[in-house]
C-alpha cells in the first residue's frame, strides 16, 4: 500500500497544466499543488459526485487533460458513472481512485465488500479502454508517466493506507482554504474564461 500524499506526491512534476479534480484526497492535494488556479477542490459535493463533475470538466474542455482522485466510497455510491464516463470517453480523462477500504471521513467505518472488489475490472466491464491497479508506489512512479501520456478515459486503482478522521467534523481543520465559489472563478481565470 501506498500514502495519499505518497500517490499525489508522484503525480505532481507530470502535471503540466491539467486541470485537477482532487476528490477525497483533496486535504493533501492542495499542500501540494503548484497550480491552484488549475484546481477544483470541491470538497464534497455529494457522495459520488466528483466522478460527473470530473466528466463534465472533461467534456467542456476537451484540450486539457482533467484528472480526478476520486475514492471508493463515492464510486460505490454512483456506479453508473463509470459506465457513463466510459460511454462520453473523453480521451483527456485520467481517472484514480484512492481505495483505503474505509470511509475514512466519516470514521473508518468498512467500505462493503472491500477486499473483494477489483475496481480495475469493473472499470474495464463498464467500457473503459484502459485500466491498472498498483499497491506499490514504485510500481506507480515508474509507470505513470506511460499512462498518463496515452488518450484516455484510463482508470488507476490505488491502494492507499487509511489515514481516518476522527475528530467531529466543526472541529476539524479546514483544508479547504477557498470558497466553491472563489474556486470556480480562480478555475475561471485560470482557463481565461469570463463565465
Amino acid at each position: 500500500m501506498m500514502r495519499i500524499a505518497e500517490a499525489l506526491d508522484a503525480f505532481r512534476p507530470l502535471r503540466g497544466d491539467a486541470l485537477v479534480v482532487p476528490g477525497r484526497g483533496g486535504r493533501y492535494w492542495v499542500e501540494q499543488t503548484a497550480r491552484p488556479e488549475l484546481d477544483a477542490p470541491l470538497g464534497d459535493p455529494a457522495m459520488g459526485g466528483h466522478a460527473g463533475f470530473g466528466l463534465g470538466l472533461a467534456l467542456a474542455r476537451p484540450e486539457r487533460k482533467v484528472v480526478l482522485f476520486d475514492s471508493e466510497g463515492d464510486i460505490l455510491m454512483s456506479l453508473g458513472m463509470l459506465a457513463t464516463i466510459a460511454e462520453q470517453a473523453p480521451t483527456n480523462f485520467y481517472h484514480f481512485l484512492l481505495d483505503n477500504e474505509c470511509y475514512a471521513t466519516t470514521g473508518g467505518q468498512p467500505v462493503p465488500n472491500a477486499k473483494s472488489v477489483a475496481y480495475d475490472k469493473l472499470a474495464l466491464a463498464c467500457g473503459y479502454p484502459r485500466a491498472h491497479a498498483f499497491e506499490e508506489i514504485g510500481d506507480l512512479q515508474r509507470q505513470l508517466p506511460a499512462i498518463l501520456s496515452r488518450p484516455g478515459p484510463v482508470f488507476v486503482w490505488l491502494k492507499v493506507y487509511p489515514e481516518v478522521e476522527n475528530e467531529p467534523i466543526g472541529r476539524r481543520r479546514r483544508w479547504q482554504t477557498r470558497s466553491r465559489e472563489q474556486v470556480m472563478a480562480d478555475l475561471r481565470a485560470g482557463l481565461g474564461t469570463k463565465q
